[in-house]
């Protein structure tokens, strides 16, 4: 599974979320790569990603990727990112 964590410039918020999202996939026993990505790559890579995780305010920049969009309000929050992910993998 390919997972892509989107920010706007691709080095704080999506590192963020890819660590956090690496957290909760292991505690899942899920495995899955996780790139971190700005908006520019996410729309090269997002074609072949199953899931992309970003902020609420990036969503409308990533519609019509085929994969899952997940918006994260809060990048520091593991449940919500759990919650989130779990229900976009069942």
């Amino acid at each position: 599974m390919k997972i892509i964590a989107v920010c706007g410039m691709g080095i704080g918020t999506s590192v963020l979320l890819k660590m956090n999202a690496e957290k909760v996939l292991d505690m899942l026993a899920i495995e899955a790569v996780v790139q971190a990505a700005d908006i520019s790559i996410a729309k090269i890579d997002g074609p072949t990603a199953d899931i992309i995780l970003t902020t609420p305010e990036l969503v409308y920049q990533l519609e019509g990727m085929p994969g899952k969009i997940i918006a994260i309000d809060h990048v520091f929050d593991l449940v919500e990112i759990r919650e989130k992910l779990s229900a976009a993998l069942s």
